[in-house]
């Protein structure tokens, strides 16, 4: 968790402050929007760890992140959502899909000038919930990353090559943790045809539940 924060605070902090600031002059009503959604997505965040969540709680923040890119990076970024209603109140493990779509955004649009697309769906699929987040971005070599999953986030983390696999490897060593093996990550990618992040969450799982 503490890897994951730090992926997360000094990008995303800087980048949104310094995007709200050049509001400040000339939209100032974006800007105090901007900043109420910043402030959404910091107390979110900074939650206690070993919390659970809502899939509806995680959505809404994703939500707030999204915006606040969107706000930086303009119609270069485009997402949407897609969820059945069954399944918003499935309660998994706090920040399992916010780093997916953070990693889709810090590797997938790379340098790239053209619209950047992101899709977030979430299905009923019986006794679980299937979530997948996709994006048509530069994609990975799918050898780099089975190396990237296999060796866990801190090995991901020191090494530089991996430095957009930290959250994948941190979310699937999460999800194996508290649902078993078979809850991992499955990832469907290749060298410029994009990324898309599959994880299934049980919809009702013993010692899991929303806080």
């Amino acid at each position: 968790m503490r890897a994951l924060r730090a992926q997360i605070s000094p990008h995303f902090v800087y980048n949104s402050l310094t995007t709200i600031a050049s509001f400040v002059r000339t939209d100032p009503e974006r800007a105090r929007d901007l900043l109420l959604d910043f402030a959404d997505f910091a107390r979110y965040s900074f939650r206690n760890p070993r919390d659970f969540t809502t899939l509806a709680d995680e959505l809404r923040s994703i939500d707030r992140y999204l915006l606040l890119e969107r706000a930086r990076f303009g119609d270069r970024l485009q997402f949407s959502v897609e969820v059945a209603p069954e399944v918003l109140p499935v309660a998994l493990p706090f920040l399992s899909l916010q780093p997916l779509v953070e990693n889709a955004i810090r590797h997938g649009m790379a340098d790239a000038r053209e619209p950047f697309r992101i899709q977030i769906v979430a299905r009923d699929a019986g006794a679980e919930a299937a979530i997948s987040v996709e994006d048509d971005g530069v994609g990975m070599d799918p050898g780099r990353l089975r190396e990237i999953l296999a060796a866990g986030p801190l090995s991901a983390g020191r090494d530089r090559r991996g430095g957009a696999g930290i959250g994948l490897a941190n979310v699937d060593e999460r999800l194996r943790q508290v649902y078993g093996d078979e809850y991992g990550l499955t990832v469907e990618t290749a060298i410029g045809a994009g990324t898309k992040v599959n994880l299934r969450v049980p919809k009702y799982s013993p010692g899991v539940f929303p806080d």
